[in-house]
């Protein structure tokens, strides 16, 4: 009670904006009950294993989206450091004004020869490729069909865009049809998707929406994020992967997962490359991705080309470990991807058992709303390359060990 009362009369002094957001107590609850999983400090490189801030040893790293293992490559490192020397720390302007490189240009280069696109915008997020791109080719009077479960950042664009907005259910291609059809065919359409599902670790079927696109006189985007370097040739993709990326107009992908840095890209043809140049806002108004970043992408890029073998030591591992956790019984969803879902549905529970496999040496991910539904709470297990079975074993039986502890399995 006097708590409580202490609480209104602090309130009571705070200017309505700061008394609105200061009654937002979740993370100081969390702290509390010693569950708080965010914000954990590493004192290390991303590697498979890293060293975390106040605990003694390694821990098992399962929760990177460094698929391909570049992260630590002295290969990138060096890049990056040659690109230091020669060009600076930043560009200090916008690509519109004084901050495009020549190193720029050829990763954009490199990356349309790549996608077979005549053209490619850099970002320095990925979030501001789809937020930015999503506004600017459709507006008022315009159209814009997103799968429910689509990336925040596409749900970003949505929320700006002036443009008649219509979710579909996930992954389902009927209804993406019934929503197409109330709209007349030489309407302005865009239809947006993840290609890999981040959280859940399902894949769009970006086949079948070609089809659906073109015979509804639909643009398709499809954000690779999590798709490039695991999927399709040379880790193209997910369009790819389904011999669709050609037809696909704009695909937009990321560098801070298998490509082992930071910023973003949208690849399309010429002509929409240059309307989005001369409109997209984060794009025109945000600094260049940095000389050190563009460096590491290239040097990436090359790597990912070049040696398949990672690759397929990324699969290798994804089937051994869906594998054990599906013959132990943990609920897995409709993955098929190195994003392993495992679902506890209880928001407590999911905190409770992230913090408990960190204290056994283990980092994983949780996952609750709004990044899923409500009811779907999980952990999110991603595997690398660089994962050995050995390492993999350790992490499922320890995992296994905490959902049993929590009563989950």
């Amino acid at each position: 009670m006097l708590l409580c009362t202490l609480k209104i009369y602090i309130l009571s002094f705070m200017k309505p904006l700061q008394a609105k957001l200061a009654q937002y107590r979740a993370p100081q609850e969390a702290k509390a009950a010693g569950i708080y999983p965010y914000f954990t400090p590493i004192t290390s490189e991303q590697n498979t294993e890293v060293y975390v801030q106040g605990r003694q040893g390694k821990v098992l790293m399962f929760g990177s989206n460094s698929y391909l293992g570049l992260t630590n490559d002295p290969r990138l490192k060096e890049a990056a450091k040659r690109a230091i020397d020669k060009y600076g720390t930043g560009c200090a302007g916008s690509p519109f004004l004084n901050g495009t490189l020549d190193i720029h240009i050829q990763l954009q280069d490199e990356l349309a020869e790549f996608l077979g696109k005549e053209g490619v915008m850099l970002f320095s997020a990925g979030f501001l490729a789809n937020s930015g791109v999503i506004p600017d080719v459709v507006s008022r009077g315009d159209y814009l069909f997103y799968d429910e479960r689509v990336h925040a950042s596409i749900m970003e664009g949505k929320l700006i865009t002036y443009a008649n907005t219509q979710k579909y259910k996930h992954n389902d291609m009927a209804d993406l049809e019934r929503v197409l059809q109330k709209v007349p065919l030489e309407a302005c359409k865009l239809v947006v998707t993840d290609g890999v599902f981040s959280m859940e670790g399902d894949v769009a079927h970006v086949d079948k929406m070609v089809d659906i696109c073109n015979r509804y006189n639909a643009t398709l985007m499809v954000d690779e994020a999590h798709g490039l370097g695991v999927f399709g040739r040379e880790g193209r993709g997910t369009c790819d992967h389904y011999g669709k990326l050609k037809d696909v107009e704009l695909v937009m992908g990321t560098f801070s997962k298998s490509l082992a840095s930071v910023g973003g890209f949208i690849a399309s043809d010429k002509e929409t490359i240059n309307w989005m140049k001369h409109s997209v806002r984060p794009y025109i108004f945000t600094a260049s991705i940095t000389p050190a970043s563009t460096a590491s992408v290239l040097e990436a890029l090359h790597i990912m080309r070049s040696e398949p073998e990672r690759n397929a030591a990324l699969w290798d591992n994804q089937r051994y470990a869906f594998n054990a956790f599906k013959d132990l019984g943990f609920e897995i969803g409709n993955t098929s991807t190195p994003i392993i879902p495992l679902f506890i549905r209880d928001d407590p529970k999911t905190f409770a058992i992230t913090h408990q496999l960190l204290e056994d040496g283990v980092f994983v991910t949780p996952v609750i709303a709004p990044a899923v539904p409500g009811d779907e709470t999980l952990i999110r297990v991603a595997l690398m390359a660089t994962h050995t079975h050995e390492q993999i074993d350790i992490a499922v039986e320890k995992i296994y060990k905490a959902f049993k502890n929590l009563q989950v399995l």
